[in-house]
C-alpha cells in the first residue's frame, strides 16, 4: 500500500478574488476574509483526488487533523491517519505548514501532496527538500514554481498513475515565489528558493512561469492599436493582468493596474484594481460587456493564475463568446503545442471551455489555438 502524506493550507488564494494579489502574512488574511473571501483550498483538494476514491484500498493518507487534511479525506471516504502530537494552530502559519512536512518526513510517506501556493512550496521545500518526491495542487494567487500540477485534475492523472503502478518520472523541479509587497506595487521579482523532486507524467506538471519581459514591443503596440480601434461605444471593457492587456490601456492612454483588472467604457477609466465582487457590480450596470485576457507565459493558463477575480461566476456571466485572449505569437510558440489552460475550480466550466479559442496575435491578425 503507498503511503502519502497531505498538507492542505486552508488560507491559500485567499486574497485572490479581492485583489489583495495574495496571501501571505496575517495581516493580508484578515484583510481578505474582512472583504468577504472565501477559502477555496480544499475544493481544489477535493477536485484533485477525486480521480482517487476508487483507489482507496490501494492508498494511505498521513495529514493533519481539520481543515489541514483530515476534513477533506473523511468526507471523501479516504483511508488516512493522523499524525500524532500536532495540533494546528487556527488560523494555520507557515510555521505548521513547515512542521507538519518535517512529522510527515518521520513517517517515511512514499510521496508529500500538498495544496497552495508558491508561499506553501516555499515552506515544504525548507523543510523537504529533496527527501522525498512531491506533488503541488495549485490553490494559491501565485504560481510560479515547476512543483504544481497545471490543474488540481491533472494532480489527480499523476496520483491514479502513481497508485495503479504506471511509470512516472520524479523530476527536479524549482521552487520560486514572488515579494508580494513589491506584487501589489505592479514589481514582478521572483526568487529562487530550491528545489525539490516532483512527481511527473507528459505534460500535467506546469513550466517555472516566464518573467513575461516581453521584447516584441511593436508586436504588442500594433495588438493594442487593433484592439482599441474595435472597441465600440456603450461596451464594458474588462481589461485583465499581465504585460500584453496592458499595452491596450496604454494605447487608451490610461493607467492599468497591472496586475489586477481595470474597468473601461467609451475609452475612460471607470474603475481600477476590481476585486470579484467588484466586477460583478460593473457587470450588473452594464448588460453589454467584454473582457480581454492574456495567456500566462510558459504556463499557458487564461485563467486561474493571477486573475482569479474572473471566477467561475464572473466567467459565466461575461459569457465566453465576450472574452478576447491575447497573446503574441512568440508567447504561443513557447508553449510548445502545450494547450492553454482554464482552471476555474468549477470542471464543468473547464470543460465548456474545452476545445479551441481565436486568439489575437497581431494588428487584425487571429490564430486558432487549443484549450484543455
Amino acid at each position: 500500500m503507498v503511503k502519502l502524506g497531505l498538507i492542505i493550507n486552508p488560507l491559500a488564494g485567499i486574497g485572490g478574488a479581492v485583489a489583495l494579489k495574495g496571501s501571505d502574512g496575517e495581516a493580508t488574511v484578515a484583510e481578505a476574509l474582512a472583504r468577504g473571501a472565501e477559502k477555496k483550498a480544499a475544493l481544489r483538494t477535493r477536485l484533485a483526488l477525486e480521480p482517487l476514491r476508487e483507489l482507496t484500498s490501494q492508498c494511505q493518507w498521513l495529514t493533519a487533523r481539520g481543515e489541514m487534511g483530515a476534513d477533506v479525506l473523511q468526507a471523501m471516504g479516504f483511508q488516512y491517519q493522523l499524525v500524532e502530537g500536532f495540533t494546528p494552530a487556527e488560523p494555520t502559519t507557515a510555521a505548521d505548514t513547515q512542521q507538519l512536512a518535517a512529522l510527515l518526513l518521520e513517517h517515511s510517506v512514499d510521496a508529500l501532496v500538498f495544496a497552495g501556493g508558491d508561499g506553501t512550496a516555499r515552506d515544504v521545500c525548507r523543510t523537504v527538500g529533496e527527501q522525498v518526491p512531491v506533488l503541488g495542487i495549485p490553490a494559491g494567487v501565485k504560481i510560479h514554481s515547476g512543483v504544481f500540477g497545471i490543474t488540481p485534475r491533472a494532480c489527480g492523472e499523476i496520483l491514479q498513475r502513481f497508485l495503479t503502478g504506471q511509470l512516472v518520472d520524479i523530476r527536479e523541479a524549482e521552487v520560486r515565489d514572488l515579494d508580494e509587497d513589491g506584487y501589489r506595487a505592479q514589481q514582478v521579482r521572483a526568487k529562487h528558493f530550491g528545489d525539490m523532486r516532483v512527481l511527473q507524467t507528459g505534460q500535467f506538471v506546469q513550466a517555472v512561469k516566464q518573467g513575461g519581459v516581453e521584447s516584441q514591443e511593436l508586436v504588442l503596440a500594433d495588438m493594442a492599436a487593433g484592439y482599441v480601434s474595435d472597441m465600440e461605444d456603450d461596451v464594458l471593457y474588462l481589461i485583465g493582468s499581465g504585460k500584453t492587456t496592458q499595452a491596450v490601456m496604454t494605447e487608451l492612454g490610461l493607467e492599468g493596474t497591472l496586475l489586477g483588472v481595470d474597468a473601461v467604457l467609451d475609452g475612460q477609466l471607470l474603475a481600477q484594481d476590481l476585486t470579484e465582487q467588484d466586477v460583478q457590480y460593473w457587470l450588473q450596470r452594464y448588460p453589454k460587456r467584454r473582457a480581454l485576457i492574456s495567456a500566462m507565459g510558459g504556463q499557458g493558463h487564461i485563467f486561474g493564475r493571477g486573475n482569479q477575480q474572473f471566477s467561475a461566476a464572473v466567467i459565466r456571466a461575461i459569457g465566453k463568446a465576450n472574452f478576447d485572449v491575447m497573446a503574441t505569437k512568440t508567447k504561443l510558440t513557447s508553449l510548445q503545442g502545450r494547450p492553454l489552460i482554464v482552471d476555474s475550480s468549477d470542471p464543468e466550466l473547464d470543460q465548456a471551455w474545452s476545445g479551441s479559442i481565436e486568439v489575437i496575435t497581431g494588428y487584425q491578425d487571429r490564430v486558432i489555438y487549443p484549450v484543455a
